[in-house]
């Protein structure tokens, strides 16, 4: 199938590519349950090399980067606690850590997990993390701009291969909270 936005050869309905997929992001694909059908997310085979939002618009059209969306983990702190949680901005902007995040999570200091914490929490890998099968206890903070997007470009948990998602799904993942000024 041709998919809807971007210069890939094919596009592939997520439920039946589950080999390509991590284990927690074909587990939540087998076990969806939001009112957009598991088979309208779609799988696409992209170079990893290209995985970095600015080479990977280069490759596979410029038209991405108003259509793609980063999944960044993030890490709130309070006292001796410390309270992860996901991000979904916009590729064309930055998740509001001390402000919105920081906020959100009743934190006294938030900051970007570390990269092995990220990838350890999540199973997926580095440059790769979707909202898709993240931990059911974190909180998915998810900026307007992606819900109101048609099909928004996002991570499928590997660096290899995207995620071509309709924006109204991310509002329905499990612990999303759709939060005005997360992206800035």
């Amino acid at each position: 199938m041709r998919a809807p936005i971007g210069d890939f050869d094919t596009a592939t309905s997520a439920p039946d590519c589950l080999d390509e997929l991590t284990a927690p992001v074909a587990d939540a694909v087998r076990h969806w349950s939001g009112a957009v059908p598991a088979d309208q997310i779609l799988y696409v085979e992209t170079d990893p090399r290209w995985a970095d939002t600015a080479v990977f618009v280069e490759h596979y059209g410029r038209d991405l980067l108003e259509r793609s969306a980063n999944c960044v983990v993030v890490a709130g702190k309070r006292g001796g606690e410390s309270t992860l949680a996901a991000c979904l901005v916009l590729s064309t902007t930055k998740v509001d850590v001390n402000g919105a995040v920081r906020r959100q999570l009743g934190a006294r200091k938030a900051s970007f997990a570390p990269m092995d914490l990220a990838t350890g929490e999540t199973g997926m890998e580095y440059g790769g993390i979707t909202p898709i099968g993240l931990p059911g206890d974190w909180p998915l903070l998810v900026d307007p701009a992606v819900v109101d997007l048609p099909w928004v470009l996002v991570g499928s948990g590997r660096r290899r291969g995207k995620l071509l998602v309709p924006g109204k799904a991310f509002a329905q993942l499990p612990g999303a909270v759709v939060l005005d000024g997360l992206g800035v």
